[in-house]
């Protein structure tokens, strides 16, 4: 029995210990969190205001950067213009000059339509003509031989 009460005092002793090392530890994270409490506060502060002075700080950069686009934005506007300008007339130069070798073009197949079309119309005249000597020939031919 003697072992049991050994092993029962030994735990029991560290049972309470291992409870009041837990209640030591949770009064001395409440001591370090009051005692941090105003570093805590002071860090808030202390960034605050550098973030505040950041912003005053950067604000004539922020502005100038601002009128430094729009200043450059304007520029190259003024720049491409002209070039913009040139090139439109390019454009329209190119159209006329489509539009003019177009029309070319179209007048040029008229005529070879029309040439065909009268080349044609005389090679059919000149067949009929053929055809109808050939034809009033034959006829003669066919009366001679009648007539023999």
């Amino acid at each position: 029995m003697g072992l049991s009460t050994f092993f029962k005092n030994l735990f029991g002793t560290a049972k309470e210990s291992a409870t009041e090392l837990a209640d030591q530890a949770e009064s001395t994270f409440e001591q370090a969190k009051e005692a941090a409490a105003p570093y805590l506060e002071k860090a808030e502060t202390f960034a605050e205001e550098t973030i505040g002075k950041v912003k005053e700080a950067s604000a004539p950069y922020l502005e100038k950067a601002e009128t430094f686009a729009g200043e450059t934005f304007e520029k190259v506007k003024e720049v491409s213009a002209p070039i913009l300008d040139s090139a439109e007339d390019y454009v329209n130069q190119a159209k006329d000059t489509v539009s003019e070798y177009a029309g070319k073009a179209s007048d040029a197949i008229e005529k070879a339509v029309d040439s065909v079309k009268e080349t044609a119309s005389t090679t059919a005249e000149t067949v009929t003509e053929e055809t109808k000597s050939l034809a009033a020939d034959a006829d003669e031919a066919s009366d001679k031989a009648l007539n023999k």
